[in-house]
């Protein structure tokens, strides 16, 4: 296991190092540089109220939601990843932005160690972070024990049944893999960029993925105390996953018209029983 995830770690040092000078802007890295938000539509929609919040974000690449958090208006924010690249790029835009923010090297695994048992009013999660993990109720524990009693988890990810899926030219779907991934069996892929359109290579290319349908996620909340506030399922991405998708809203990617249409992304809110 270790092996997949230092594996995986060599993979995001080169995405971190690609993405914090990304020709792009994918990241919208200006707009937080000048005290702006990267947070798209859907999330902004759906965090709630962060005024005065102490926040986590958990997987927080190079810190670009981290430090929008910030900017809209929580007390203070603490960023957490494993790839030293992501974190030494995420406290340079720190500095850069005048942002006060803190950002600490861990897998999230280790989390509240490495954040020194501190707990937070919120936990936050988007994009591209659980299915990087192999065992989905180990990191709902790590969820919990970082939280306040009352404290609350804002999730939003890819859906797995939308990983499960290739996208043909036509723009039709053809099932590949499976709904679940063992932990000791994960998806192997290999990427030769990075999926911002960025033109320069990776390194690394070598990555695994675990594939943890919904039930699990909400199941691994509940058995480590959290009670679930709302369950949200969305055709809706903030990338254009598949070929026949188009796009809706600014950084917003649906299926085109006549296409079958299936859950994209999905999100959670749940709290830590006061």
């Amino acid at each position: 296991m270790d092996d997949y995830l230092e594996t995986n770690r060599f993979n995001w040092d080169d995405r971190a190092g690609l993405h914090a000078t990304d020709p792009t802007d994918r990241y919208r890295i200006e707009r937080v540089l000048a005290g702006g938000s990267s947070l798209h539509a859907l999330e902004a929609s759906e965090i709630g109220d962060i005024a005065d919040k102490d926040i986590v974000h958990l997987q927080c690449h190079i810190g670009l939601d981290t430090l929008s958090l910030r900017h809209l208006g929580a007390v203070s924010v603490t960023g957490l990843d494993f790839s030293p690249i992501a974190i030494a790029s995420a406290r340079d835009f720190a500095r850069k932005a005048g942002t006060e923010a803190r950002f600490v090297e861990a897998s999230v695994y280790d989390a509240v160690a490495a954040l020194e048992n501190r707990t937070y009013d919120m936990v936050y999660v988007t994009w591209g972070a659980i299915h990087w993990l192999p065992d989905i109720f180990r990191w709902a524990r790590v969820v919990a024990d970082l939280l306040r009693p009352g404290g609350r988890l804002y999730l939003l990810d890819g859906h797995p049944q939308m990983f499960q899926y290739k996208g043909e030219g036509d723009g039709h779907l053809t099932l590949i893999h499976g709904w679940r991934t063992p932990a000791d069996a994960p998806l192997l892929f290999e990427e030769t960029h990075t999926y911002t359109g960025d033109e320069r290579p990776l390194i690394h290319q070598r990555m695994y993925e675990w594939l943890h349908p919904v039930s699990d996620v909400v199941n691994a909340l509940l058995q480590a105390g959290m009670r679930l506030d709302f369950l949200n399922e969305h055709e809706v991405l903030t990338w254009r996953h598949y070929p026949g998708m188009i796009e809706t809203g600014e950084e917003q990617f649906e299926q085109g018209p006549g296409l079958p249409r299936i859950p994209l992304s999905f999100s959670i809110g749940a709290t830590k029983a006061a």
